[in-house]
């Protein structure tokens, strides 16, 4: 009895270590994915289905096609011609007569500065040319009687002299006080702005009532017509480009619009940090362009081989891109794709995946088979 005890207890003991045992090799077993069935090594057959196009879709075979390779450089239109309107006087403005976006011709009033302060140095300049005048009349007729009282002996040849120099140094005082009235003609000159050019005013600096110092800029003045697109091109390229060159521009922000435009200056000398050289290329006029606008510069650099597709052919699960390829006896071969860049709305280059001459069942509602682009 007692080991009939004994072992009962024992079992009772052992039994539950051996159970938890069993069930952590299943668990580890079933993690390890070791209790389900294993595709052996090699090469299977890729499922296949027969091709039965619906009602109005068609087939396109992948063609090669050759296209001119471009590359972009982005760069700001800048004008060429841009002129800093300033002042030469320190003086108060009374009047701005142009804001920014205005439109000025050659000789057009731009700024007036206060001219109080001149126009009084302008008076004192005439009057002292009046009083230099009379000074010099009066020696002139001093001078006139000395030579009448020498002939006769009344004065000394000291005293003719001195007149003579009395008619010198008044006739340079003369010449003096006309520079001097010269002068503050040209001054006061200063006190009226002008536009020294047509072209288009970009920003207005300063008000009505500021002081002005003399350098100091009051209006950006550019001329539209002047406008180019400066560009930093790769070194690699730019030495394949010379003045005179005509490429394609591209304006993003007027739809797109791209103008052929004129390569008028390369700048010769390369910025060591981009290896790249300032190109600037001269844009034809047009009034809905304005400095600093975005443009691109297409630059040719050959032609590319490339296969295309129908974008219709192609079926896009997340962002996987396949195509049903018709095999020689009619059956479909689902197929990886990989794209590249649109050649226009209906074809997509194709990088990998497809061979040239293969067919693709198209999934429109439309049949294209032509020549892709």
């Amino acid at each position: 009895m007692k080991m009939q005890e004994v072992a009962g207890t024992l079992l009772k003991k052992v039994l539950p270590v051996v159970i938890g045992l069993v069930l952590m090799v299943l668990v580890v077993a079933w993690l390890a994915d070791l209790m389900t069935e294993k595709i052996q090594p090699g090469q299977n057959a890729v499922s296949t289905k027969n091709a039965e196009p619906e009602p109005g879709n068609g087939l396109y075979t992948v063609r090669e096609v050759f296209k001119d390779y471009t590359a972009e450089a982005v760069g700001t239109l800048k004008a060429s011609r841009r002129t800093e309107i300033s002042s030469r006087l320190l003086a108060p403005i009374d009047v701005i007569n142009v804001r920014a976006g205005q439109t000025v011709n050659d000789g057009d009033v731009l700024v007036e500065l206060d001219r109080r302060a001149l126009e009084t140095e302008l008076r004192q300049a005439r009057a002292s040319v009046a009083a230099a005048k009379a000074a010099l009349a009066r020696s002139e007729n001093d001078y006139a009687r000395a030579i009448q009282l020498l002939a006769k002996k009344v004065i000394s040849r000291a005293e003719m002299d001195n007149a003579t120099a009395g008619v010198e140094v008044n006739r340079a005082k003369l010449d003096q006080a006309r520079q001097s009235e010269n002068e503050a003609n040209v001054m006061l000159s200063y006190t009226t702005i002008r536009a020294p050019k047509n072209g288009m005013v970009v920003d207005r600096l300063a008000e009505p009532g500021d002081m002005v110092q003399p350098g100091e800029p009051l209006l950006i003045l550019y001329d539209p017509t002047s406008l180019r697109l400066e560009v930093p091109v790769m070194e690699n390229l730019a030495v394949g480009l010379k003045p005179g060159d005509e490429l394609t521009v591209q304006i993003d922000a007027r739809d797109k619009r791209r103008v052929l435009a004129t390569i008028d200056e390369i700048v010769p000398q390369a910025e060591a940090a981009s290896r790249s050289f300032l190109v600037k290329v001269r844009l034809p006029r047009s009034e809905d362009l304005f400095e600093g606008m975005f443009g691109r510069l297409i630059i040719p650099i050959g032609k590319r081989r490339h296969l295309c597709i129908d974008t219709d052919a192609i079926e896009t699960i997340g962002q996987l891109q396949f195509v049903d390829v018709v095999g020689q006896n009619g059956t479909l071969e689902r197929r990886l794709i990989k794209t590249g860049r649109y050649g226009d709305a209906n074809h997509r280059e194709v990088l990998s995946g497809l061979n040239v001459g293969e067919r693709v069942l198209l999934k429109g509602t439309h049949k294209r088979g032509g020549e892709s682009k």
